[in-house]
C-alpha cells in the first residue's frame, strides 16, 4: 500500500506571518493537531499543537504578537506519497512523530498522513505497532 492511498488529501496550510491565535482556532475548528508552513508552494515548516503550547505559550512571550515563523518547527519531516507506507511508519517511529508532510519532489505539500490516517486504513497489527512506538516515552 502506497502512502497516497492513506494520506489526508487537501491539507489546510498557513503563511509563516499568521498569527498563533489564527492558527490554534484553525486547529480547534478543522480538529487538527498540525498546520504546515508554506511559502510559494514550498513548505518551510510545521505548527503542531505542541508547538503551540512549548514555544508560544511556555516561553512566556506575549502570544497576541507571535507567528508561525516563531513558533513553527523548521526541519520537517516529510514522505512521498509514492513510498510504501510502512516505510513511512518506519520513519514516523524513528522520529516519534505522530504526522509526516506528504510532499512531492519539489518540496510541494500534496497531502499529510498521520497515525490516525494509518490506523483507519492498516491493519490493526501494523497500526497498533506504530502507535506504540510513537507514543513511547522519549528518552
Amino acid at each position: 500500500m502506497k502512502v497516497e492511498d492513506v494520506m489526508h488529501k487537501g491539507t489546510i496550510y498557513v503563511e509563516p506571518a499568521t498569527p498563533v491565535g489564527e492558527i490554534a482556532r484553525l486547529m480547534r475548528d478543522d480538529d487538527i493537531g498540525a498546520i504546515p508552513v508554506k511559502v510559494n508552494k514550498q513548505l518551510v515548516g510545521i505548527v503542531t499543537d505542541r508547538d503551540i503550547t512549548c514555544r508560544a505559550l511556555a516561553d512566556s512571550g506575549n502570544v497576541a504578537t507571535k507567528t508561525a515563523k516563531d513558533v513553527m518547527t523548521k526541519d520537517v519531516v516529510c514522505c512521498s506519497a509514492d513510498d510504501d507506507v510502512e516505510a513511512a511508519i518506519e520513519v514516523m517511529e524513528a522520529k516519534q512523530i505522530r504526522r509526516l508532510a506528504v510532499t512531492d519532489g519539489h518540496k510541494t505539500l500534496v497531502g499529510m498522513l498521520s497515525l490516525g490516517d494509518i490506523s483507519h486504513k492498516v491493519s490493526k497489527n501494523l497500526s497498533g505497532e506504530a502507535l506504540r512506538a510513537v507514543s513511547a516515552h522519549h528518552a
